[in-house]
This record gives structure tokens, sequence and C-alpha cells, in this order.
């Protein structure tokens, strides 16, 4: 074989490799689309999905209840100078029947009446009384509870108050069974310069109102002390009568004297009120409707 032939083949041979790793070339290039298409349609895929979840979730949240919390069971309160029998309000202020009817901003949430006598029997003396009625009525609120976990704990608040009342003698204090949810008797000495006053609070709470009688007595310019357990029995009496007087306004109790009782259990009145106050239910109710401290003579005598 002559030397221009071998050379020739060499040439064509090369020829023909150059062919080839152009057609590889070409091959792996229409490959790469047909994968690239591949994996754009893996990832809609993905996506989609996720939108999917995404969505469901989303209204299965919409779709979940608002919180919600049991109603209160009284939605009103009585009038405050006729939640005390007048038969009663003889014996209790004999020289004053009618009552003052304190401020309120709302009538239905906080409500309360007080009276004075003073019996002036000249040289002997006088005897002085003074009494007061606060009623407090909660709403149920999502944040804070119900009406009447609300109302118990003002309720112990209450007792805590009149415990701590400045200037107090002698403070006992007991449980007053039958009258509303539950009920306690605090009573004290006040001595002051026109006299010892015999101080009694009695506070009481049924469903979601609280109520809160305040009676206290004093002979004066020399007449004697009146009996602090006479005192303390018409302060139980006055805040039976009040309490009744709550559940009728609402359609319960029929008038008894210890109101309805309460679905919800409530703490022992016996026991020892807790010493964390709590915060009322609402702007309405935020204050009690009167101080309960006794009031002296000087400024409610006529």
């Amino acid at each position: 074989m002559s030397e221009g032939t071998m050379q020739r083949r060499a040439q064509r041979e090369e020829r023909e490799q150059r062919a080839k790793r152009r057609n590889r070339v070409l091959v792996c290039a229409a490959a790469v689309p047909v994968m690239l298409v591949a994996a754009g349609c893996s990832s809609d895929s993905g996506s989609g999905d996720s939108t999917d979840k995404a969505g469901k979730a989303a209204a299965s949240a919409s779709a979940s209840p608002s919180p919600t919390v049991e109603a209160a069971a009284y939605g009103k309160l009585p009038e405050p100078c006729k939640v005390v029998s007048k038969k009663t309000l003889e014996d209790l202020v004999p020289k004053d029947k009618s009552g003052k009817e304190g401020k309120s901003d709302d009538i239905s949430t906080r409500a309360g009446c007080s009276w004075n006598s003073l019996d002036n029997n000249g040289v002997k003396g006088s005897q002085f009384r003074w009494l007061n009625v606060s009623l407090l009525r909660f709403e149920s609120d999502v944040t804070r509870g119900p009406a009447d976990k609300l109302a118990q704990e003002y309720y112990e608040k209450q007792v805590q108050d009149a415990q701590a009342a400045e200037g107090a003698k002698g403070v006992e204090s007991e449980p007053v069974p039958g009258t509303g949810d539950q009920a306690t008797a605090v009573h004290y000495d006040l001595k002051k310069k026109e006299g010892t006053f015999k101080q009694q609070t009695v506070v009481a709470r049924v469903e979601n109102v609280v109520v809160t009688v305040d009676y206290n007595g004093a002979g004066l310019a020399g007449d004697k002390t009146p009996s602090a357990d006479e005192l303390l029995k018409d302060a139980k009496k006055a805040a039976a009568e009040a309490v009744a007087a709550v559940s009728e306004a609402n359609g319960a109790g029929g008038g008894k004297a210890g109101g309805a009782p309460s679905k919800s259990p409530s703490k022992s009145p016996s026991k020892s009120p807790s010493k964390s106050p709590s915060k009322p239910a609402s702007e309405g109710a935020s204050d009690e409707p009167s101080k309960g401290a006794s009031t002296s003579p000087s400024k409610k005598s006529a």
C-alpha cells in the first residue's frame, strides 16, 4: 500500500471520529431540556400539594369555634330602697323609712340605698342607727371568666375589707348559713368622740350578685350602747331580705330568704377568704356602691 493511500485512510478515520463526537454532544444537548421539563413538573406538583394543605389548614382554623363562657344567671337588680321590708326598716331605722338611693351609672349592675335614724331623747341621750345596702352584679367575660366566679372573688374581697377596717376593735367573723350561696358576717367596735359604735357587716353572694349590708348603732349623749348581738341579728335579717329581693327580681327564689342556690360549687363561707383581691368584671361594676364604713351621726343627723 502506498504512502498516499495510508494518509488518506488516516484522514478519513479522523473525520469519522470527529463526526461521532458531534453526534454525542447533540444527543446530550437534546436530553437536557427533557430533564429540566421533568424537574419542573415535579416542582409544580409539590407546590400544588403545599398550597392544598395550607388551604385545608386555614379552612379548619376558620371552622374552629370561638371561645365561650357560661352566661350570667341574673341579669338585673331590684330597686335598692325596696330590698328591705317596711317592717324590718321600722325595727332597724325607725326614724327613716324612705332611704336615700345611691348614685350609679348603671342601676342594672350597681345600686345601693342608705337609711339613718337618730332617736333624740333630750337630756336622756339618743340612739343612732345607720343602715346601708349595696348591690353589685357581674357579667360573664371571656377573658376573666364566668360571672358567678367573678362575684365570688369580689365577695371574698368585701369580707377582707370589712375585717381590715381602720380603727376596728375586737374584729370577729362568722358564716351566715341560709343566705344566698355564701355569706359572712363581720362585726367589731369603732370608738369615736360621739361614742362607741357597734358595726355589723354582712356580705352575701347569690349567683352573680354580691350583697353587702352595713348596720351600726351607738348610744349618744350618755345613752346606753346598743347590744351588738341584737344589731347583728338585725343585720342578718336585712341581708336575707336583700338576697331574696335579688332572686325574686330575676324570677327565682320565690321570695325565700336564702335566695336561689347556685349551680356552680362555691367555697364554704366558714373558710377564711383568699387574700388576693381580684378585679371586677366590668368598668360599670369596678367599685362597690358604698364604702361600707360607719357614718358619723354628726353628718347623718338632721
